[in-house]
């Protein structure tokens, strides 16, 4: 065990850990601190922002999607070259899927995994001491694991801080950090959540002032001080690359790929070789296979419907060389795509699907995925773990199992049907894809 961590989590959602994750990267890189972050389950977003206030990749460590190997292994990246490694939760500490210890998904996994002591993230406003019976049902909950501080967030007054506090010494869990309300902080969000870090157009500048948050409302020191466990020295199986040299589809609407599977792809000898489809630039030539990743093509498919260089481009290659798209990817490889509007645009029309943003409905959770033919992705019967995340609708009939890509179940192993499409070298699906496993 090598880097020491912690885990930044809160009771629920929208409690404020990525403000209080990013003060706290920031704050420690602008000290010196060898500091790196991490994100608990399945997320694109927060990363890129970690990695924008750090300077390196941020890893995903899921419980759920990753075997112990893959999990390890992630782990041990995050921890590279690091003295500390600041791990953002997702929902709630103790939020994930009904499943065996340690395989939920949750927070509360990864901290009891490497030792990492908990920093929760507390939501006062509307609270006062009640605010401690939160924590103490946190702190309690699981026994594997230690809420070793917390962080105050939309503090509204003095005296509220004063009432809050006196529940939290009630109950013996110290008070590291404090911050008031300050709608200034929040980053901007879209439908997904976070507007992209390489969107922010102000994303240094709004570093620095969270750097000087940081400084002014935690106490650095005795957090730094708290933190525990390790993290994996060795390493073991990444993912495997679909290709030796892929062409990565990459700019505003083309942007979510796991840094693990990156890292994985890299570390077998592939080249990934960037292009932008927003720029109207086709699939390089001298590649042998083409990954479109999930993004926002739903906000840009009017660009990409007159990309013709991009999509004559992706058609031609796809005539010899395998493509697989996800999420946003596989809706560009459909017949069209339905913006909010209600215009539909022309895409690829390499997969006999027409998807809608219109229609908007939440699909959300892990998929469980065992691939219906050979592929990109694996071979027939390979089973693969993903997580679905996104508001659009399919247009088009359900596939059958002559075109579908795999026949997926939820985390509980409810079974959801076909996912995806397959034609010629052509395949796509909704989900994204974190670990895969053979049979």
């Amino acid at each position: 065990m090598s880097a020491r961590g912690l885990v930044v989590a809160a009771p629920r959602s929208s409690s404020g850990k990525t403000t209080v994750t990013l003060a706290l990267l920031t704050a420690l890189r602008r000290r010196g601190v060898a500091v790196r972050g991490a994100k608990c389950g399945p997320d694109y977003i927060d990363p890129a922002f970690h990695q924008a206030a750090t300077g390196h990749p941020s890893i995903n460590l899921d419980s759920f999607a990753m075997p112990d190997a893959l999990l390890d292994t992630a782990a041990a990246l995050a921890g590279r070259d690091a003295d500390l490694v600041v791990a953002e939760g997702s929902m709630g500490l103790h939020d994930g899927i009904v499943a065996g210890e340690g395989r939920t998904g949750a927070n509360a996994d990864i901290a009891a995994r490497y030792g990492w002591p908990v920093l929760l993230v507390l939501d006062v406003s509307g609270a006062a001491q009640s605010a401690a019976a939160v924590a103490l049902g946190c702190a309690r909950y699981d026994p594997r694991i230690r809420v070793a501080g917390v962080v105050l967030n939309k503090v509204a007054s003095p005296r509220h801080r004063r009432l809050v506090e006196a529940g939290l010494a009630r109950i013996g869990i110290p008070v590291l950090g404090v911050m008031m309300r300050d709608a200034g902080l929040i980053l901007p969000e879209r439908h997904l959540g976070l507007v992209q870090a390489g969107e922010t157009a102000d994303l240094l500048e709004r570093l620095e002032k969270l750097a000087d948050l940081g400084e002014s409302s935690l106490d650095l020191d005795a957090i730094v001080a708290l933190a525990g466990g390790g993290v994996p020295t060795g390493t073991g199986a990444l993912p495997s690359p679909p290709g030796q040299r892929i062409a990565v589809a990459q700019d505003a609407a083309f942007s979510f790929l796991y840094p693990h599977l990156i890292a994985g792809w890299r570390a077998a000898g592939a080249e990934l070789v960037p292009f932008s489809p927003l720029a109207d630039e086709a699939p390089p030539a001298d590649c042998d296979t083409c990954w479109l990743p999930g993004g926002y093509p739903e906000l840009h498919a009017g660009r990409i419907a007159a990309a013709r260089q991009y999509l004559d481009g992706l058609r031609a290659f796809a005539e010899t060389r395998p493509v697989h798209g996800e999420c946003g990817g596989y809706m560009v490889l459909g017949q069209s795509l339905e913006d909010a509007d209600g215009t539909a645009h022309a895409m690829a029309g390499l997969l006999p699907v027409a998807t809608s943003y219109k229609a908007r409905k939440l699909h959300l959770g892990y998929r469980v995925a065992t691939l219906l033919g050979d592929g990109m992705l694996g071979r027939a019967g390979d089973r693969l773990v993903g997580h679905e995340f996104h508001y659009a609708a399919e247009l088009t009939q359900a596939p059958g199992s002559d075109e579908a890509l795999a026949r997926v179940t939820d985390a509980e192993g409810v079974a959801l049907g076909y996912a995806g499409h397959r034609r010629g070298k052509v395949s796509g699906s909704f989900f994204h894809l974190i670990a895969g496993q053979t049979r």
